[in-house]
């Protein structure tokens, strides 16, 4: 696993640790419900961060006798159930806590505390979120955002940001929310403050669940490389015609290819081992990712 994305996790399992005590302490003492809907968010990025960095040593593991290709999609499990933990624990409760409060709400006892918690919030996850888009910005080259986000194989690369955004955006979404109950004494403001907390954490999660199952479930490696790795076979002499190219990632940085390919009829076993030996010497070299690859000599299909 690189190590820019434990860095970015590190920052972000201390930034959330300390927002979220600091975000109890003040719910408790002035009574807010989006300031507890805050600390319920923070609560849950931070065991999200516990649960990553998880993953990320369990995918790190050998392969074995019963995982003979490693642990490597262990990640992308964990990350499915990080973005379940945001739907079901971050926005269940934060809604819940919204329409109990709009049903019953409450005056908000010293919403002086409340500013100084989330203008201290939003200083510190801020600095999280800029740390994590400069390591984001860096890995995705001259892809757009949402190119690199779905063409990563890493997930701990983008569910980190996804976070922080989400973070960033309900701690604006509380502090509107504060400020209009206190200076319009429509104490349902607050409320639904803590309602929207509650949509953004459901959008946040839903779009992490979506792009980390195809991960989970087998994506293959990216056109480029696929492209990539039938040039390759093409270029070696004894290739008649490349017949299927097939990849699966079986971890962030371990990729599995299988191959078919037609070999001219007047060559010898000793010539297509050869030929089978350099192609994937050559994969090997331009592609480092693609470790298994298994090549099987067979008819061109357009012939049957």
């Amino acid at each position: 696993m690189a190590s820019g994305s434990r860095k970015v996790i590190y920052a972000a399992l201390a930034g959330n640790t300390l927002i979220a005590i600091t975000k109890f302490v003040a719910a408790a003492f002035t009574g807010s419900s989006a300031m507890l809907s805050e600390g319920i968010h923070s609560l849950v990025d931070t065991g999200n961060q516990f649960l990553l960095l998880h993953g990320m040593k369990r995918a790190s593991r050998p392969a074995d006798d019963d995982f003979p290709f490693g642990h490597g999609r262990e990640i992308y499990f964990w990350s499915f159930v990080v973005a379940m933990l945001i739907f079901a624990l971050g926005g269940g409760i934060s809604i819940y806590e919204g329409i109990k409060n709009l049903q019953h709400p409450e005056p908000i006892t010293d919403p002086m505390v409340n500013y100084i918690v989330l203008g201290l919030a939003i200083l510190f996850e801020g600095a999280a979120w800029v740390f994590a888009l400069k390591e984001f910005s860096r890995s995705k080259g001259h892809m757009s955002y949402l190119e690199a986000v779905h063409e990563a194989k890493d997930p701990s690369t983008f569910v980190v940001l996804f976070e922080d955004s989400a973070a960033m955006l309900g701690l604006l979404v509380a502090l509107v929310g504060i400020a209009l109950s206190q200076y319009t004494g429509i104490l349902e403001f607050d409320a639904i403050a803590s309602i929207l907390i509650g949509l953004i954490l459901f959008g946040t999660a839903s779009w992490l669940a979506f792009e980390t199952k195809s991960l989970l479930i087998g994506e293959s490696a990216s056109c480029a490389t696929v492209q990539g790795i039938r040039e390759i076979l093409r270029s070696v002499p004894s290739v008649e015609h490349v017949n299927e190219v097939l990849t699966m990632h079986l971890g962030p940085d371990d990729v599995l290819a299988t191959i078919s390919v037609d070999f001219a009829d007047d060559k010898t076993a000793d010539e297509i081992e050869n030929s089978i030996e350099a192609m994937d010497r050559l994969i090997k070299q331009r592609y480092p990712q693609v470790r298994r690859i298994y090549i099987e000599a067979e008819k061109r299909r357009s012939k049957r």
